[in-house]
């Protein structure tokens, strides 16, 4: 088990849908943007089945959650963010999206992957994870390792100026097997307010939900000695 201080210089989350970095890493994301790190952040769906009004147009709830994705973006500090825009619920681990995510790893040379962790399903008798957030997870890995790191793998990018890249280290998220802990201590109420610009989301805007943030926070923090934390299963892949 470890707490750990170390900052990438340059750090990438790729996440499924627009509010899952905030939820997953979103006090990492901040902590390190204010150290200075380059952090970017790409989102593989549209978002645009985010609701269960039928009355909804999923056009017009995708392009209002990558604007809630920007506004996120810009409390917690993040660089860039990046939409690949997949049909929420049908993305798949494809050639497509592998080479999607190889082409940005390549372009954006991170030191750190964050991710959702695919093998984390079954949470209590209660929840099981979403889709698209295994499948996120499972082409995210994929493409870090071999492939980015491999001439062999998408080799047309060659062609568009883009080097192989071997990212030192992923970090998973929403894991149950924990052995690495962030402090957020000094970024708690950043994430919280990048949360809050998930509106279109949200059922609860109060105090009550400003708390249970903080308590699921403060539940990692107890592990590592802590006030606040967030919790991932680390990856040393060298490079």
């Amino acid at each position: 088990m470890a707490l750990v201080a170390e900052v990438p210089a340059r750090a990438l989350a790729v996440y499924a849908h627009p509010d899952d970095p905030e939820i997953s890493c979103g006090g990492t994301l901040a902590r390190w943007a204010a150290a200075g790190c380059h952090v970017a952040v790409c989102i593989t769906t549209r978002g645009d089945k985010g609701t269960t009004d039928p009355a909804a147009d999923p056009g017009a709830l995708a392009a209002r959650r990558r604007a809630e994705a920007a506004a996120a973006a810009e409390v917690l500090g993040v660089a860039e963010v990046h939409h690949l825009d997949h049909p929420d619920g049908d993305l798949e681990n494809s050639a497509e999206v592998r080479g999607e995510l190889v082409r940005l790893v390549r372009h954006l040379r991170p030191e750190v992957v964050c991710c959702p962790d695919p093998t984390a399903v079954f949470f209590g008798g209660t929840y099981f994870n979403h889709r698209d957030h295994r499948v996120t997870g499972w082409a995210t890995l994929d493409a870090v390792a071999p492939a980015a790191a491999n001439p062999h793998y998408f080799p047309e990018h060659r062609a568009e100026g883009l080097d192989v890249h071997q990212v030192r280290q992923v970090y998973l998220s929403g894991t149950l097997e924990p052995d690495t802990w962030i402090d957020i201590g000094a970024t708690i109420e950043r994430k919280i307010d990048a949360l809050f610009c998930h509106a279109s989301q949200l059922t609860e805007t109060g105090e009550w939900f400003r708390s249970f943030l903080r308590a699921s926070a403060e539940d990692a923090g107890r592990a590592a000695g802590v006030r606040f934390a967030e919790a991932f299963r680390r990856l040393d892949l060298g490079g």
